[in-house]
């Protein structure tokens, strides 16, 4: 049986979802840095460039840049089916949370521990966004 790990986080936009997570320390810029067509991270100099958002669970610090944000993760997430599952974040931006509300995409924001520390890429991930817990089961 594989390690498991609950963390406890706050609920932002409610579901319940599980995947494989996707990691990063780098914050992520939705608009420009991952192409909605593809759901690949774009960003040069990004630890994830290259590889694809679509169906994870995708665990980041915090969002980066501007509103376009909210815009762009619609359309990667309604328009061409490419968004992740669920978006686990160590800081709440608004950016972020009206891109997770307009695609009714379950959010969590987790402080404490850091997500990003204690999630490994790969790690088997149920979010519970309803009652604010995450689920990792180490890859």
């Amino acid at each position: 049986m594989r390690e498991k790990t609950v963390l406890k986080g706050r609920k932002v936009v409610g579901g319940v979802v599980e995947g494989e997570a996707l990691v990063t320390h780098q914050g992520i810029d939705c608009n420009g840095g991952i192409d909605p067509r593809t759901g690949v991270v774009i960003e040069r100099r990004h630890e994830l460039n290259g590889k694809s958002v679509k169906d994870k669970i995708l665990v980041f610090p915090y969002g980066k840049g501007s509103s376009g944000w909210a815009r762009q993760f619609y359309f990667l997430s309604k328009k061409f089916g490419n968004g992740p599952k669920a978006i686990i974040n160590k800081r709440l931006m608004e950016m972020v949370v009206v891109a997770a509300i307009a695609t009714k995409t379950p959010m969590v924001i987790c402080t404490d521990p850091d997500p990003t520390m204690s999630i490994g890429n790969g790690d088997w991930v149920r979010v519970d966004a309803d009652k604010g817990y995450i689920e990792v089961f180490r890859k």
